[in-house]
């Protein structure tokens, strides 16, 4: 199993920056890639930004040019940089993380992080 623990969410005016961590523990070996998701009231769970183990990254078009998603494999950390935050970027903010073994996948959340952006 794995455990991920997301810190850094809060309350943030429009403009602003936030920075979101997330800790894997427990048995993390063959952990692939790693990612954040958000999720609004009312809407389902969309990929923000997501990072492999050799560093290559995928953005939402939404937060491309805001948003910096970075990877520690060596302390079992990935970060998300927000920036230019705006009041559509509330939302719960999940982490997830990949493993693969052989030919399965395996996924794993964290319980989230609350952000949200005052206009």
């Amino acid at each position: 199993q794995v455990q991920l623990v997301e810190s850094g969410g809060g309350l943030v005016q429009a403009g602003g920056s936030l920075r979101l961590s997330c800790v894997a523990s427990g048995t993390i070996f063959s952990i692939d890639a790693m990612g954040w998701y958000r999720q609004a009231p009312g809407k389902q769970r969309d990929l923000v930004a997501s990072i492999t183990s050799g560093g290559s990254t995928n953005y939402a078009d939404s937060v491309k040019g805001r948003y910096t998603i970075s990877r520690d494999n060596a302390k079992n950390t990935v970060s998300l940089q927000m920036n230019s935050l705006k009041p559509e970027d509330t939302a719960v903010y999940y982490c997830k993380a990949t493993k693969s073994i052989g030919f399965r996948f395996y996924d794993y959340w964290g319980q989230g992080t609350q952000v949200t952006v005052s206009s």
